[in-house]
């Protein structure tokens, strides 16, 4: 049985699919229990194996001659039957994301997609998370977010996309990469204004860590013609939710009714408005009524 440092004598874990977290910068990072599933799994799989590699000399987790996969968007067609081959005789194996936890914007959606479609257990070891990095560090509101993922490469898809989450009442974290976030923040400043609050962080618990918070404007400006280099995410602050008259409603619904069934025009006022398809059902019938 491969041993690490500090890793109790003898220790099992169970059989199944351990989704490792690891690191995003500082190898310290990593959690005791992820370096006992490192040390302990039967199988090892990576997205960069040579990441893994490194991070497990670093903590003096030996390999043992144990199998170490490759596991990446490129070949996970080809190397996610033997993955779940191995789960299948009933060994446990850990798969480890390059940096950060798993299935966050990582190819390990479709390998434990596939474990649990066949019905094999699926755990995990939760730790570092550039997401929930960023949120903390940004001075954003954190009680709601949504994580957006990386935005489209190209301008306008870039623009369709930051256009309907405008009014969403979260904060929004973007993944980006650095030669792109001048585009972004102008494309964003742009579709959600100017003087919407937001952080721009960089290299993430590494030396040279950097947090730039301003309005969407400012930051634009600051990163005008600048060099970017790193992991950067993006976190901007929730949008205002204009509070709808009963005229505004109305006016939507009766330009709604002209092209639209009562229910399909109740529908999408309601979603416009976020309030409820019942409510917005019978002001319809009201107005309905009264031609």
């Amino acid at each position: 049985m491969a041993m690490g440092k500090g890793t109790p004598e003898g220790l099992r874990i169970a059989a199944g699919l351990h989704l490792v977290s690891t690191p995003i910068g500082a190898a310290r990072d990593i959690t005791l229990r992820a370096l006992d599933i490192l040390a302990a799994a039967d199988v090892l799989a990576a997205e960069d194996t040579r990441t893994l590699r490194h991070l497990m000399e670093i903590h003096g987790v030996p390999l043992n001659n144990r199998p170490m996969i490759a596991y990446h968007d490129h070949n996970g067609t080809a190397a996610r039957p033997r993955l779940i081959a191995a789960l299948k005789e009933g060994k446990s194996v850990a798969y480890a994301s390059e940096a950060g936890t798993p299935l966050v914007a990582d190819p390990g959606y479709q390998l434990a997609r596939a474990a649990i479609a066949e019905g094999l257990p699926v755990l995990a070891a939760p730790g570092a998370s550039a997401v929930l990095c960023a949120l903390t560090v940004s001075g954003i509101p954190s009680d709601r977010f949504t994580f957006m993922g990386f935005l489209p490469n190209r301008s306008a898809a870039r623009k369709t996309v930051l256009r309907e989450v405008k009014t969403m009442a979260s904060s929004l974290i973007f993944y980006e990469s650095p030669h792109r976030v001048e585009a972004s923040l102008q494309d964003m400043r742009d579709c959600l204004g100017a003087d919407r609050s937001a952080a721009v962080c960089r290299e993430l618990t590494k030396k040279f860590e950097e947090i730039t918070r301003g309005s969407l404007g400012e930051l634009a400006d600051q990163f005008h013609d600048r060099e970017v280099k790193g992991e950067v995410v993006i976190v901007v602050d929730r949008g205002v939710v204009a509070v709808a008259t009963a005229e505004d409603v109305e006016d939507a619904l009766k330009v709604a009714l002209r092209d639209h069934s009562m229910k399909e025009a109740a529908a999408m006022v309601a979603e416009e408005f976020g309030m409820s398809r019942r409510d917005a059902y019978q002001i319809a019938l009201k107005l309905e009524g009264t031609k």
